[in-house]
Parts: structure tokens; sequence; C-alpha cells
């Protein structure tokens, strides 16, 4: 049944990319609960495997790629459904809104605490069963590992966030999720170039992925790199995917998976 659920490519790297919300899929039987407008999974992070995963499997790197949308399970939330971001709105485990604010379900038909556990059995412990053992399978091949998740988002959403975000928003727990090395070798590549924005460790600091697994003393390190629709597609509402735009910010995201893969704990 689990195969069904993700897509693992098995790299041999010490590099693990994460890409949780990149599913659009809602399955059949739960269809009939959500509003119309949510089988269009407009809050997906569209593309990034397109975007990624050529540069990434060059590398060497391994991918893990969910296929159903966050808005059946969030896949970057933890089970006990805790606020990521105290104080700031928030999606749940099992979201109920839009990122607009606006409700997914229709009147009296989200999923109460026995459908919520059936989804965490059916599709977000196959996810992470799945990432922690690619995780496990590289550190034993080269003594460390490295996991970079992979997001993307629209670059305004009045509900989640104020104003406008930079293009790129690096999050490493506020340097609690990987080497500090690590952090100062990402700044370093986005020092050299001032075409895209950049912050690190601003509104997103990191989700339940990068919080659970960054875990940098016993070799286990994770960055988190939300980056703006824009940068790569269009923002119009047709979630189109733009070459020209994503064949400009690849070398920046190569270089960014490059550099953590020329750091090591050993030297």
């Amino acid at each position: 049944m689990t195969e069904t659920v993700y897509q693992l490519h098995q790299g041999s790297v010490p590099l693990l990319v994460s890409m949780p919300h990149v599913g659009t899929e809602i399955p059949a039987d739960q269809a009939e609960r959500y509003v119309s407008r949510a089988l269009a999974t407009e809050d997906t992070d569209w593309h990034l495997e397109r975007l990624y995963s050529g540069f990434a499997r060059e590398l060497g790197a391994s991918l893990l790629v969910p296929r159903f949308s966050r808005y059946v399970i969030d896949l970057n939330r933890p089970p006990e459904d805790t606020p990521m971001y105290p104080g700031a709105s928030n999606t749940e485990l099992c979201p109920t809104r839009f990122f607009t604010g606006d409700p997914l379900y229709r009147d009296g038909r989200e999923p109460d605490a026995t459908e919520k556990a059936r989804r965490l059995t059916r599709y977000w412990r196959p996810y992470h069963d799945a990432l922690q053992a690619e995780l496990n399978r590289l550190k034993a091949l080269h003594g460390y590992v490295l996991l970079f998740d992979a997001h993307s988002i629209k670059s305004e959403l009045p509900w989640l966030f104020e104003g406008r975000l930079p293009a790129l928003n690096i999050g490493t727990v506020d340097g609690r999720s990987c080497d500090p090395a690590l952090t100062a070798a990402i700044s370093g590549v986005l020092a050299t170039q001032d075409k895209y924005s950049q912050v690190v460790n601003g509104r997103f600091k990191g989700g339940f992925i990068t919080r659970h697994y960054g875990r940098p003393e016993i070799g286990q390190h994770a960055v988190q790199l939300e980056m703006c629709w824009n940068c790569y597609m269009r923002e119009d509402g047709s979630f189109a995917y733009d070459e020209d735009r994503a064949a400009a910010v690849r070398p920046l995201l190569r270089a960014l998976l490059a550099a953590q893969l020329q750091w090591n704990p050993r030297k």
C-alpha cells in the first residue's frame, strides 16, 4: 500500500531532498467532503519536482515526493497537531482552511478524530517512515546526512503573513537544526547574488520536518527553503510553470545543494 503514497529516488551522496507539499491528489472517497474550489489544490508547492529533480539527481541526491495533497494531511506538521508558529495563523495537520483563510470543507464535513487518525496512519506515517529510513541509509554510508526540505509559496498571503515575503526563506530553526557551518555555507551562496531577496530564519524558520529531523548532535542536519512562486512560476492563478524564470533560479538552487555537499563534518 505504501508505494502509492510517495515516490523515493535513492541517491548516493549524503543528501535527501524532501518535497512534502508537492502532492496534488485528493482521494476519490474524500472528494465530496471538500468545497469544489479545493479540488484544484491551489496551495500546492507547485512544480518543485520538475524544478529540482534534474540537478538534484545529477548531484547524486535522494528525492522523496508524496502523491497526495496537503489538503488531505500536512506532512510538515507534527502528529500531535501543535501549532508551528504560536501567535500567527497556522494550518493544521488536516487543514480546514485555504491559505486565504476560507473554509476547505463543506459545512459539517470536516474530518473528525477518527478520520484524522486514519489519515495519519495511511498517509503521514508511511512518508515519515520512508524519510527516516532513507536518512538512516545515507548516514550509515557516509557517517552523517543532510536533509533539504524544499517548499514554495505565493509571495503575498495576508492570512498567513504581513506584506511580501523575501524570494528565498532559509529556515534552520534559529540555528538548531544543522551545524552553523552549513548555515554559513548557504548564506555564502545567497550573498553572491542580488537578483533574489533572501532571509535566514525569518517568518519561516522550518516546519515539523526540519525541527524533528534536524539533529546535528547525531550527525543529522536539516535545512528548509521556502521559495516564492514568482521565482519560477506565475502567481496569476494559473499555477503555470515559467521556464524562463525557472532557468534563472535553477543554478542558484543547484549551488545551494552543492554547497551543502561540499561541507564535511570530518574536515
